[in-house]
């Protein structure tokens, strides 16, 4: 059955149990031409899905914020960095994409510049406005429908979302093949809409979500724990061992930035290590950093760390592991 009305305000689980098989069928539908909505929204929603799902609550619940937080940064760095304006079939452009360019020239800022860059206020101002112009109106109730009400329930009202626990299980099972295959069918709409190439908007599309800088979490870090390597221990100094902050399980994977998966390593190790998985007692030392994290009363912190708990960098790294991430490293001591 399809749920057709994009503008729904709310959407209940239909509480079907459904086996991979079908929910594979019902993704692969949801990806082709056969989808009701036709525009670029829909794979931006499921990569803010993706990005978010190890920030879920006790109750696989995320709020608009999050989701929302991710969605204008990929219209942000599609339109403003990539100049690909076109989201939409026919003249009237995707709403989301309007909003980019209004933000853009209400503050002058020059084509190029990252989402990452942005002052808060300027992206606290994009993501409500694109929260609520966009989203609300015609994204939710869209990938609702084509998923059949079967991968998520939400409500505008309290702005609630909440996975189904069996799709959930499967996006954690299948992230990788998810991540790759949502890029490749973003950038195949994106050619259609745009008549640029395949293989360059891979590209692009893959690089849309990553953040500019880990020098914010840098700092935190070094403020709080010891200038040492996380995996060789040896000093961080200003010299041929200066500061790097490596994704613990690799970005290529989670594909966002936790800091309670941000670790300080030295040059070495964090090129050596490169897209691969520490060996397991690396992650036992992870768990004991981040119970440290938790007890530092810093708002700044706290905002980052609001939804961790002790499973969930361990589910990160099982689940790592089942998407192909074992090629396991250990540091080289020197």
């Amino acid at each position: 059955m399809k749920i057709k009305n994009s503008k729904l305000r709310e959407g209940k689980l239909h509480h079907a149990y459904l086996t991979d098989e079908q929910i594979w069928r019902i993704f692969s539908s949801f990806l082709s031409s056969k989808s009701v909505k036709q525009s670029t929204y829909k794979y931006a929603l499921m990569k803010s899905m993706i990005e978010n799902l190890y920030e879920v609550n006790g109750k696989l619940e995320l709020t608009y914020d999050q989701l929302a937080y991710t969605f204008a940064k990929v219209y942000w760095n599609l339109v403003a960095v990539h100049g690909i304006t076109q989201h939409n079939p026919g003249s009237r452009n995707a709403k989301a994409a309007t909003l980019v360019l209004e933000e853009q020239n209400k503050y002058n800022i020059p084509q190029g510049y990252n989402f990452d860059k942005l002052s808060d206020a300027i992206q606290c101002d994009l993501i409500k406005n694109i929260k609520q112009k966009a989203m609300k109106e015609n994204v939710f109730g869209a990938l609702y429908g084509d998923t059949r009400g079967n991968f998520y329930e939400f409500a505008h009202k309290g702005e609630y979302f909440r996975f189904d626990k069996n799709v959930y299980t499967f996006m954690l099972n299948y992230q990788s093949l998810l991540i790759q295959l949502t890029n490749y069918h973003m950038a195949k709409k994106i050619e259609e809409l745009n008549g640029r190439a395949v293989d360059y908007l891979i590209f692009k599309v893959e690089d849309i979500t990553k953040r500019g800088t880990l020098k914010p979490f840098e700092k935190i870090l070094l403020n709080h724990f010891e200038k040492r390597c996380f995996y060789c221990d040896k000093e961080l100094t200003s010299g041929k061992r200066h500061v790097h902050v490596d994704h613990f399980v690799p970005w290529s994977f989670v594909q966002s930035d936790q800091i309670w998966n941000l670790v300080l390593s030295c040059s070495r190790c964090n090129t050596t290590k490169n897209d691969k998985l520490a060996i397991d007692q690396y992650l036992e030392k992870l768990q004991i950093r981040n119970e440290k994290l938790i007890t530092i009363s810093e708002p700044s912190i706290q905002t980052k760390i609001s939804n961790y708990d002790a499973g969930k960098i361990e589910k990160m790294y099982e689940y790592s592991r089942k998407n192909g991430f074992d090629d396991f490293w250990t540091p080289v001591y020197m």
